[in-house]
């Protein structure tokens, strides 16, 4: 008898995914078959399942399985993989982490070493359910791990629950920050208290801030980014216009404004606030935007006379997710990582976990296959 698996089929902008079985796919030489621990709701899924985001108007063919924020086991391992990218041994059984997608290898910015930068990133991450390795997305009980890619074995000091979001937000929060040069001594702000910027408050503190401002509306987030190091804290309960918020950061930054302002909200009004909130020469992190054709009015002069830059970032390079590994199990006892995942939901109840997530009832849900 043929082995299935099941997995969440997404079928279009507001439909109910469905629940169907697949067979499960035999790894080609190279490739890794993965069986799925947990899949967060990232984000970046929320805008999909929103509408912010038509996969289908940006030329992705339905129906698939999406998802890509995930912690697994190897079930099978292809022809020729007998380590994982940092050279350490892998077996049948053992938690990995990896990269969700698949830079081409020969493009400028392949060629460069920057192939977070690849433009074939964007393509191919979700493959087609209905053909074969039928599993392309993190919402199943498999996941097929292409040939080509960045893995690693997850330390036994660190579990599920902190791993798990380490292929998406963490290492992508890492990289940006490093893509910023946040230096020792330096005020950074930070737009949005969900998952990335939980993590990148606590990466922030990791890396020398001198002052860390939160910035969020929700009782919950701000208390979490309390605990993962916040210095200063905005709630936009309590300041509740843009003037109000920008004029809190430069009382809080001497008059000044702030080196780095981040951007983890993903809505194109928060970018134009957070640019008036970096200071002369500062910096502006932009990694929460990710739906196409929605845009917002800034006044360039304001970046030519003050020196300001904009640095845009999306994924990662592979050294970055062994970096969020090693910060897990460095700092496991510093932060309450454990925090971050508040619900989990069987597979079954994929549908319920994204509408709670929409209406805030969640802060970050993780699917439990």
């Amino acid at each position: 008898m043929v082995e299935k698996g099941r997995a969440a089929v997404y079928e279009g902008l507001g439909k109910p995914m469905k629940i169907k079985e697949y067979p499960v796919p035999e790894p080609e030489p190279g490739a890794i078959l993965i069986k799925v621990r947990r899949a967060n709701i990232c984000g970046s899924d929320l805008h999909i399942w929103r509408g912010d985001v038509d996969l289908a108007n940006l030329g992705q063919p339905l129906p698939i399985v999406f998802g890509h924020e995930m912690i697994g086991t190897v079930a099978k391992l292809g022809e020729g993989i007998s380590t994982d990218s940092a050279g350490q041994p892998l077996a049948v059984g053992d938690r990995v982490v990896y990269r969700y997608f698949f830079p081409c290898g020969r493009c400028r910015a392949c060629l460069r070493g920057d192939d977070a930068a690849c433009p074939m990133n964007s393509f191919g991450v979700y493959g087609l359910v209905e053909e074969y390795p039928h599993f392309g997305g993190a919402y199943a009980d498999y996941y097929y791990l292409r040939p080509h890619h960045t893995v690693y074995k997850v330390p036994d000091d660190v579990t599920d629950d902190m791993a798990a979001p380490a292929n998406c937000a963490l290492s992508e929060v890492i990289y940006g920050l490093d893509k910023v040069k946040l230096s020792f001594g330096e005020t950074i702000v930070i737009q949005g208290a969900g998952g990335l910027g939980i993590y990148a408050t606590a990466v922030a503190k990791e890396m020398g801030a001198g002052k860390v401002i939160v910035i969020d509306g929700i009782t919950q987030r701000l208390e979490l980014a309390k605990a993962f190091g916040a210095d200063e804290w905005i709630d936009m309960r309590e300041f509740k216009t843009v003037e109000d918020r920008v004029m809190r950061v430069r009382e809080l930054t001497g008059g000044w404004g702030s080196d780095v302002v981040a951007d983890f909200v993903g809505f194109p009004q928060a970018m134009v606030e957070g640019i008036d909130m970096v200071g002369n020469g500062g910096r502006y992190l932009e990694i929460g935007n990710i739906a196409p054709l929605k845009t917002c009015e800034i006044d360039p002069s304001g970046l030519v006379i003050n020196n300001k830059s904009i640095i845009g970032v999306m994924l990662y390079t592979p050294a970055y997710l062994k970096k969020a590994l090693d910060f897990l199990s460095r700092a496991k006892n510093s932060y309450p990582f454990e925090k971050i995942l508040s619900h989990s939901y069987p597979l079954e109840k994929i549908n319920k976990a994204f509408d709670d997530a929409l209406k805030g009832k969640v802060s970050r849900a993780t699917i439990v296959p």
